[in-house]
């Protein structure tokens, strides 16, 4: 009994004494940070998503000091902390024009499906099996990759099978438009005015073939390419597609649109036609 205890109590010893000098050394050879560094990092938003090409805010804050990056490459801090950082760094802060992140498909359970699959419930992993399970080759895969990767929670599932943005959350950090295996998501600009509207699909097929896997699909009917007064809608490749340098977000595009596709931003997703 007496020889557990001694143990105990030597081990317990040893350990102490083995924290107490590696603080000591910690403190001891310790590099100081830069106090700027420790400034712009107290501005920044912790998060460590990636989106400026860095590993982390730290990798973010030194290239900033090194004059490697700009400060508006940062999409996720807010506008008067890029600011203050600008001020530190002695830069004058360029500003430019706030996106948001809008998803390219609405087909979702309304889409047809060509075969059963019952593997791994990720998009990614989906797709490596013929393309993807849905009949149409454009359309998103159900599965919800983006919702998972998005670190602020900007994106969840509707009950129609595809995701929404949630514009208030987003951060346009663009890392949904990354791990989309279809590249159905995209940067839009935010100015609620201007960009009311978005295309939600990305097929380029005929609109017989379009009718005939997705009832919700852009069918090249060019109404909205007739209807707009700005000459701000075009059909390229089957494929409605928005200039918003020359939008005004008067939605003639979207009222004339016979499966609804043309989305207005921000809106709660409504029910779709059934094929």
């Amino acid at each position: 009994m007496n020889t557990i205890v001694a143990s105990t109590l030597t081990l317990t010893g040893l350990g102490i004494l083995f924290g107490v000098s590696l603080a000591y050394a910690a403190k001891k050879f310790s590099i100081p940070m830069d106090p700027t560094l420790e400034k712009i990092l107290a501005k920044l938003p912790g998060a460590n998503c990636g989106a400026c090409g860095k590993a982390g805010c730290m990798g973010f804050a030194q290239a900033l000091l090194a004059g490697e990056l700009d400060v508006m490459t940062c999409s996720v801090a807010a506008e008067q902390n890029k600011k203050d950082i600008a001020g530190l760094l002695g830069l004058t802060l360029e500003q430019k024009a706030k996106l948001v992140s809008s998803l390219h498909c609405c087909g979702g359970h309304h889409a047809k499906e060509r075969y059963l699959y019952e593997g791994l419930k990720d998009c990614l992993a989906v797709s490596l099996v013929l393309g993807g399970q849905k009949e149409c080759r454009y359309g998103c895969l159900t599965y919800g990759t983006c919702v998972r990767a998005c670190p602020f929670g900007a994106i969840e599932m509707t009950g129609e099978g595809y995701p929404r943005v949630i514009e208030s959350k987003c951060t346009a950090c663009g890392i949904c438009v990354n791990v989309c295996p279809k590249g159905l998501y995209a940067l839009i600009p935010f100015e609620q005015e201007k960009a009311k509207i978005y295309v939600a699909c990305t097929s380029k097929d005929p609109g017989k073939v379009v009718m005939s896997v997705c009832g919700v699909g852009c069918i090249a009917c060019r109404r909205c390419e007739k209807a707009c007064p700005h000459g701000a809608v075009t059909v390229i490749d089957n494929l409605a597609r928005i200039d918003y340098d020359k939008c005004t977000g008067c939605l003639e595009c979207a009222k004339v649109c016979p499966t609804k596709v043309i989305k207005v931003r921000g809106a709660q997703p409504q029910p779709s036609p059934s094929l």
